[in-house]
């Protein structure tokens, strides 16, 4: 997709399948057991057999190859297989490399999978460890001798200066952390399933990396997700209402680092999610009015706020008193604050549900929701719609 014009890709292809393990904190199995788990899931949810698929896709970081799921699986011969790379910010891209794939005939059933043992095996948050040498690793070498070593650690510089740039203190990351747990309470999928918070929770919580505390940061989780994609036309001899993939995404702003680009013009916002922004917009001829439900990459809670303000739904530095105020259903399967870590990809999965009318906590008449992948990297954005 051109940054100045409108793509053709949209309504085009439709998420006709989804499919979970449950989530933990200990699975007891391995990753490539997890992601088939999910992927035969999300076959059976869409009617299909192994013997449908033609293509898959994962992200770079998933240590389960493509070809090894699907023999896993049952699944035959591939036309088509992907990977994303940036972590988080893949997700919604794995849905847009499937709609590709699908509206091109390159594949006629695509399977978009993410799995990993992130609480009991290899911790993300944790940091940086025993990488190998590469040009991306550069960026961190002038950051990490200074003590910047964790995910925390490095969105806690960009919070740091978007409530300076604001006036605001920590308090203003509450109301995603609060939102996110109460939809998580009544969610009984989710790790946190009664149990929601409060501000006063939040707010007493221990600081992680000033000014982010306990509750701003998401969990550690073992689980896989699996969605299936298709044309929008093929979706509708299926057993679901489809998920037409209404517009998607990909973005890296000027001066794009992963989860450190401390070097930008200004480190109050999010610059990748703004091209995402502007084309999700563009083609699917929304505005922000228009969107339902928002399911928005929750890592940490700071770059919710900002998200919400590169999308136009309010203006800079507003962002707190909007969730406050509950002016758009946010992460009603609870996030990755609040239902589970699974690098966005179970929020697609919700985004779905709620097109569907299925979700635990339905919007009325949710009729397109936006979904958007990992922030402070090279990011993704989906709009999904009802066929109709």
């Amino acid at each position: 997709m051109s940054l100045r014009t409108r793509d053709v890709l949209g309504g085009k292809a439709a998420i006709v399948g989804i499919g979970a393990t449950e989530f933990s904190k200990d699975s007891g199995r391995t990753e490539l057991k997890l992601a088939v788990e999910a992927v035969r899931a999300a076959l059976d949810d869409a009617g299909l057999s192994p013997a449908d698929v033609d293509g898959m896709v994962t992200f770079t970081m998933d240590t389960n190859p493509e070809i090894t799921v699907a023999q896993a699986a049952g699944i035959g011969e591939l036309s088509f297989f992907s990977r994303v790379h940036y972590g988080g910010g893949a997700a919604c891209a794995t849905i847009q490399q499937a709609a590709l794939a699908v509206a091109t005939g390159v594949a006629e059933f695509v399977v978009c999978y993410r799995a990993f043992n992130e609480r009991s095996g290899r911790r993300f948050g944790s940091g940086v460890q025993r990488r190998e040498p590469s040009a991306e690793g550069v960026a961190l070498g002038w950051s990490l001798p200074f003590g910047l070593l964790t995910p925390a650690s490095w969105v806690a510089m960009a919070a740091q200066r978007y409530l300076h740039t604001y006036g605001l203190t920590p308090d203003a990351f509450g109301p995603v952390a609060v939102t996110d747990r109460k939809y998580a309470a009544t969610n009984p999928a989710a790790y946190f399933h009664g149990k929601p918070i409060t501000l006063a929770d939040h707010a007493a919580s221990r600081w992680i990396v000033e000014p982010l505390r306990l509750l701003d940061c998401c969990q550690e989780t073992d689980g896989g997700q699996a969605l299936v994609v298709t044309s929008a036309e093929r979706a509708r001899d299926l057993p679901h209402p489809p998920a037409v993939i209404r517009a998607a995404a990909q973005g890296a702003g000027r001066a794009q680092e992963q989860m450190t680009s401390f070097y930008r013009d200004d480190l109050s916002g999010l610059p990748e999610m703004s091209v995402v922004a502007q084309q999700l917009w563009r083609t699917s001829g929304l505005a922000p009015s228009e969107v339902d439900v928002g399911i928005l990459y929750d890592h940490f809670t700071p770059f919710v706020l900002m998200q919400l303000e590169e999308f136009g739904f309010c203006e800079p530095g507003e962002a707190t008193g909007f969730v406050a105020e509950e002016r758009l259903p946010l992460n009603t399967h609870g996030g990755q604050l609040g239902e589970a870590y699974l690098h966005g990809m179970n929020g697609v999965a919700e985004a779905v549900r709620q097109i569907r009318g299925t979700s635990v906590n339905q919007i009325p008449g949710a009729a397109h929701t936006l979904v958007t992948a990992g922030t402070g990297v090279p990011t993704s954005g989906l709009i999904l719609g009802s066929d109709g």
